[in-house]
């Protein structure tokens, strides 16, 4: 047997050309990548924990209060108000997003002329900026806007419709901009996912009489049921984390007394407003985390669920 080679029958460090083998060599790959997490996504995370922890404000530092901020959370009106704004946004939204996307990709998923056309028009507002969406939909909500203007016109209102100064109607205004940014965005997914469903199923479901409403139930939504789940999971985190709709729609403020005020927004403004409290903002944004991974575990277990 020759010196170079091992009993195993593997070839050595001198055959390959390698003087020799480190174990950290990988590591030094993955160390770049590693630093850049650390900086920009563990410590930030860690640093929210500690800050959550005192009550610091944005100048000057805190001292350690323990579990107080959360406690003051939990017995706060406003911390609540929010809360349920943010499940109602979401229990609203997300249906929305799973259902209406899938309905759009049928339809544009036919080839027929100009269909191209219409695919770009309905992505188009997934890569225009949210503020700028938000602009545009504040120009034709408010009191003299495009809605109200058509409508008094029409003789169908006798005046204009709070869409943007009353609470109830700014948080429902915000959820159909959401709704609208987002239908194109989740269309993609869906166009994906019916990609890969054979149309020999259709066309033997075609041959046994069964209509356009019938295939879509039968074949359509059991095969896109997985990417249905992943849509429902993404469009959930997105909900829960609200905030520039609301903003530019509603102002500063969010609304009416803060009426509109999501999550997100009261962390906006506990932590930036006038009183800067960043120890309680900390706590509350931790408070989100929580909630937010709640619904994100329940998505991940209903696709491995599905996926059995």
């Amino acid at each position: 047997m020759s010196p170079h080679v091992r009993r195993s029958g593997r070839r050595t460090d001198r055959e390959t050309g390698f003087p020799h083998r480190r174990w950290w060599a990988p590591y030094l790959f993955l160390l770049p990548g590693l630093v850049m997490v650390a900086l920009f996504s563990l410590w930030p995370f860690v640093n929210t924990v500690v800050l959550s922890l005192t009550d610091a404000r944005i100048l000057t530092g805190g001292r350690f209060v323990g579990l107080d901020n959360y406690g003051r959370a939990l017995g706060d009106p406003d911390f609540w108000a929010a809360a349920r704004n943010s499940v109602l946004y979401l229990v609203v939204v997300v249906p929305c997003l799973v259902v209406l996307p899938l309905a759009l990709a049928v339809l544009v998923q036919k080839k027929i002329p100009g269909i191209g056309f219409f695919r770009s028009a309905f992505y188009t507002p997934v890569i225009a900026s949210a503020v700028v969406v938000g602009l545009i939909w504040q120009w034709v909500l408010r009191s003299d806007g495009l809605v109200n203007t058509v409508f008094e016109k029409l003789g169908v209102l006798s005046g204009p419709v709070p869409f943007l100064t009353d609470s109830t109607l700014l948080l429902v205004s915000a959820m159909i901009v959401t709704i609208w940014k987002g239908l194109g965005y989740y269309m993609v997914f869906y166009l994906a996912a019916l990609g890969n469903v054979p149309s020999s199923l259709y066309e033997a479901a075609a041959l046994d009489g069964a209509g356009a409403v019938r295939r879509f139930v039968s074949i359509t939504v059991p095969s896109v049921k997985p990417m249905m789940l992943l849509v429902g999971t993404l469009s959930a985190i997105s909900a829960l984390r609200v905030f520039t709709e609301i903003y530019i729609l509603g102002g500063e403020s969010g609304g009416p007394g803060g009426g509109a005020r999501t999550l997100p927004f009261l962390i906006r403004q506990v932590g930036l407003g006038f009183a800067g409290e960043t120890g309680y903002a900390a706590a509350v944004s931790l408070l989100l985390f929580l909630l937010t991974l709640v619904f994100s575990l329940v998505g991940h277990r209903l696709t491995r669920g599905d996926e059995r």
